[in-house]
Order: structure tokens, then sequence, then C-alpha cells
């Protein structure tokens, strides 16, 4: 398919608040934003952001204030354009008296596979997310990283081409973690595009192609993670070993963290010169220096309080 496989321009959602609802409250802002096939999209963001608010736009589950969407050159008002997607809310609810493989071949029905093909289908996925020792459990007695295992199953049991999923990681012990990082790269290999919001940005920053922050309902930036916070750099990193019988100068080794027989400091850009000298003075073998750069999460919780800080300003005015 030519062209981005998922396209958003411009959506924006606002929602009446107050108590006799007067009060426009703007939800999401302008969101302008396209996903390229068989990628892996993070969709990064604090809660209240917008992250489910746009998901659940492009499911068609409320409707947008102004701006369109499009997933695989269909419409989201196209209802064909739900028959190769699939879709885990953050907070999913089930028939609770069903069982994991009731509820599997249940959503199977809604896709034209034979009995057997229906059957193999469900024994397969029911395997795939860990679930295959509680298929005759009711749902009612799953925890919640169980509930959200049989959430991913739903989620692409019929093999669609986008998956959408809201907070995926949500409930799940470090082994589920690992397991759903697992689905979402096999499903990368297929060709299938993934498209997941989360708050746990270690895994969008080993999983995805490219991410979005939005924080306030505005896009802050879009890119590969390595991309958005490669802009700068924090300080130099130098590790070394000391002289034998060696002190290090007093200021070098308040700062040194000790690892095994090396050391190991962080100093600012302008000190660098400065800190080597002082080394070399003191007979230390330098072993590296890098930069150190910010990660996905120092990036997003520098935004975060930048617009909770704007928030507050504007706050301040009103009154």
């Amino acid at each position: 398919m030519a062209g981005p496989i998922i396209e958003i321009c411009g959506l924006t959602k606002d929602y009446r608040t107050g108590f006799l609802r007067k009060r426009t409250k703007r939800s999401l802002d302008n969101l302008t934003l396209d996903v390229e096939e068989g990628e892996i999209f993070g969709f990064l963001g604090p809660n209240g952001a917008g992250k489910t608010t746009t998901l659940k736009l492009l499911m068609g589950l409320i409707f947008p204030t102004a701006g369109s969407a499009r997933v695989r050159g269909r419409s989201i008002d196209d209802i064909a354009m739900h028959r190769d997607i699939g879709y885990l809310p953050e907070h999913p609810y089930f028939y609770d008296y069903l069982t994991a493989r009731e509820l599997l071949d249940y959503y199977a029905r809604f896709s034209p596979l034979s009995a057997g093909e229906r059957s193999e289908r469900v024994e397969r996925y029911l395997k795939k997310v860990g679930l295959e020792s509680a298929a005759k459990v009711q749902l009612r007695k799953f925890s919640k990283g169980m509930l959200q295992r049989a959430g991913i199953a739903q989620a692409i049991l019929h093999e669609p081409k986008v998956v959408f999923l809201d907070e995926p990681m949500s409930g799940l012990d470090p082994v589920g973690r690992r397991e759903v990082r697992d689905i979402i790269l096999e499903l990368k290999q297929k060709g299938t595009t993934v498209f997941f919001s989360t708050h746990i940005l270690s895994d969008a920053e080993m999983l995805c192609d490219r991410v979005a922050v939005l924080v306030g309902g505005k896009m802050q930036g879009v890119g590969a993670p390595a991309d958005i916070v490669s802009v700068e750099v924090h300080s130099m990193e130098i590790l070394f070993e000391p002289a034998p019988g060696r002190s290090l100068p007093q200021n070098l080794a308040a700062e040194a963290t000790h690892i095994g027989g090396r050391y190991r400091i962080a100093v600012a850009e302008g000190d660098v010169y400065s800190a080597l000298d002082q080394l070399r003075a003191a007979e230390a073998r330098i072993l590296s220096m890098s930069p150190v750069r910010p990660t996905l999460e120092d990036y997003f919780i520098r935004l975060v309080g930048r617009e909770r800080a704007a928030t507050n300003e504007a706050e301040l005015v009103m009154r």
C-alpha cells in the first residue's frame, strides 16, 4: 500500500464540562501524524495527555470535534475499516462468565473461519499469550495481568494488518511484559503495523521505530527515540583507573562512582579538560570518554514539567 498506513490530520476533540456543561475542555488539539506500514509506533504521554482519546477517535468510539483520520486508506467513519485492525482498550471488559477459550472462540466467529480453523487459531493464540493452562478458567477468576493477556489475544486473533494497543503492558509483571514485547516484535516481523500507547518509556525505547510525545493534548515531538533525545549532551563521562598509592583530587573523588577497580565520573562539557588535567596529574589511567545524552524518560519528564508550569501560570492569570 502506497503512502502512510495511518493518516491523522488536525484531529481535535473538545468536551463539555461543568455543572451546566457550558465550559469546553480540549482533550486533543490539532493532532497531525502519519504512521508508515510495518512500523512499531509508540504514543507517549502522562495521564490525561490525550492518548486514549486519540485511540477512541481512531476506533470510532467517540467522534472528533474537528479533523479527520484514515487507516489503510479508509476513513475512520467507514465501518469496513475495522475488518483489518485489532484493538486492545486500556481497561478491557469481557463477559466474565466465559472461559478464556470461550472468549477467543466468540471473537473468532467474527472472522470467516471454519470450525476447525477457528479451534486451531484459538489454541494457538492461547499458547502465544501464555494462557493455555488457564483456558478453561472463567475470566472472573483472572488477575488483571491475565485479563490483559486475554485482551492482547483477542486483538491479534484475526491476524489484522494494523494493531492498536492502549497501555498493553499495564498490570503485567516483568515476565509478562517481556512476552508482550516478543509478541509485538513478532507482529512487526510479519509486516503488521503496531500503534501502542504507553507510559513505560523503557519499553518504547526498546521496541519503537518512532515515537510521538503528547502532553496536554498537543504533540510535542515525533521521531526515532534516539533522534528525539540526541539534540543535546548533558555531560561527558570519563572512565578511569587510579594509580596505585595515589589519591584522587578531592573534588573528583567526591563525584566519582567506584565500579570494581575502576571509577566513573560525569563532568560538564566545559569542565572536561580541567578534569582530564587533574586525572593526568594524579597519574590515573584514562580508559574512555563518551558523551552522556538524555534518555527518552528525561525528555518526557522535561516536557511534562514544562506543560505543568505553563498550566499553573495560566491558572494564576485567570484568578
